[in-house]
This record gives C-alpha cells, structure tokens and sequence, in this order.
C-alpha cells in the first residue's frame, strides 16, 4: 500500500502498560477541625483497556488524578487532625473505593495508593511538640509516684516486722550503723575512758 497516495491520516500512540505511579503532592487541605496541612500521596495503577485510555478519554492520567485529588479532599475533611494521623491506611482504603469506578472508565486500574507524608505548618509542629512533651512528663510522673508507692510499702512492712522482731531490730540498726560509719571521717570520743558507750551512743537508734 502506497501511503504517499492515501489522503487517510494516520496517528500511532504509545502507551505504558507496565505498573505505574502517580505522584499527588503538596495538597493543601484543611481538615474537619480546621488544621491547614499538606499532604504527599501516591497512586500505583496500571493501564488494562488501551482503547478506553486513548480513544474515549483525553489525557488519561490527568482524569486519574483528579479523580484520587478530588477523592483525597472528601474524606480529609471528614477527619480531625489526630484520627488523620491515626487513620492514614483507612483513609487510603476509602479513597481507592471511591475512585474505582471512575478509573474503570479511563481503561486503568488502581493497585494500591496511600499518604506518603503529612506537613504540619511550623506552629502547629511547635504544638504538637509541647502535647507530646507534657504526655511524657504526665507518664514520667506517673511512673514516680508508682515507684514512691511500692517503696513507701515495702518500709512499711519492714518497720512491721521491726517491731515484732528484736533480733530484726537489731540487725537493722546494725546496717545503718555501717551506712553512717562509711560515710565519716573522723569521730571525736571523750577521755573518760569509755569508749566503748560512747560509740553505741552515738550510733544507737531508739526504737
């Protein structure tokens, strides 16, 4: 067939039909309690219907994202900041089930897709930072006093025992004898010439 000859154009397109990624970065969004973020998420797709792709749709992947941005918005909104956070992969789950029958319509299919990335502002960092920081102090403390507690008890029933026991009495007050003992230099006695009631005054515990 002579080409040259035929009036008929012809137009050849090429098209990807490997597994794909689709960027949607730097969303900026406002959530339902009206924290300003951005957001980087990502699509994985992968073209099945080349007819669809190319003839019934113009720019193909340009629809795609619209339709995850435009899905993304919807349900962003629909959060506060604290379950975004907490609720990325269901957010992803939700948006990939909105957006499958529109993706079905430009000859491609959606794998997968998720929130890469939340930026907070830097104020709202710096908050973030300081609940953070008082959530630590608050367990810090709790541990404290949780630590106080047991050993408050654990004197308790020491001096319990102490004082239904003579022999554990003693035993006691010798081992905090020997704490103080290591802990001076120098002891300064009398001369009258006991000595021995001298030291035992002085390291002796009423009870």
């Amino acid at each position: 067939m002579d080409f040259g000859k035929n009036n008929t154009s012809i137009k050849i397109a090429k098209i990807d039909t490997r597994q794909l990624q689709l960027d949607i970065s730097g969303q900026e969004l406002l959530t339902k309690d009206k924290a300003a973020i951005r957001v980087n998420f990502y699509t994985t797709y992968k073209v099945t219907d080349i007819e669809k792709a190319l003839l019934a749709n113009k720019d193909y992947e340009k629809q795609l994202y619209v339709a995850m941005q435009l899905a993304l918005r919807e349900y962003i909104g629909t959060y506060t900041l604290d379950e975004l956070l907490d609720n990325k992969e269901d957010i992803s789950n939700l948006v990939l089930e909105a957006t499958k029958k529109v993706v079905n319509k430009l000859g491609v299919v959606v794998i997968d897709c998720g929130i890469r990335d939340v930026i907070l502002p830097g104020d709202m960092k710096e908050i973030m930072n300081q609940v953070l920081l008082a959530q630590k102090k608050a367990q810090a403390n709790s541990i404290t006093r949780r630590e106080e507690t047991a050993a408050t008890r654990s004197l308790l029933n020491t001096a319990k025992l102490m004082e239904n026991n003579e022999m554990l009495f003693k035993l006691k007050e010798m081992e905090y004898v020997e704490k103080i003992a290591d802990k001076i230099g120098e002891i300064t006695v009398s001369g009258n010439g006991n000595m021995v009631k001298q030291l035992k005054d002085i390291f002796t515990v009423n009870k």
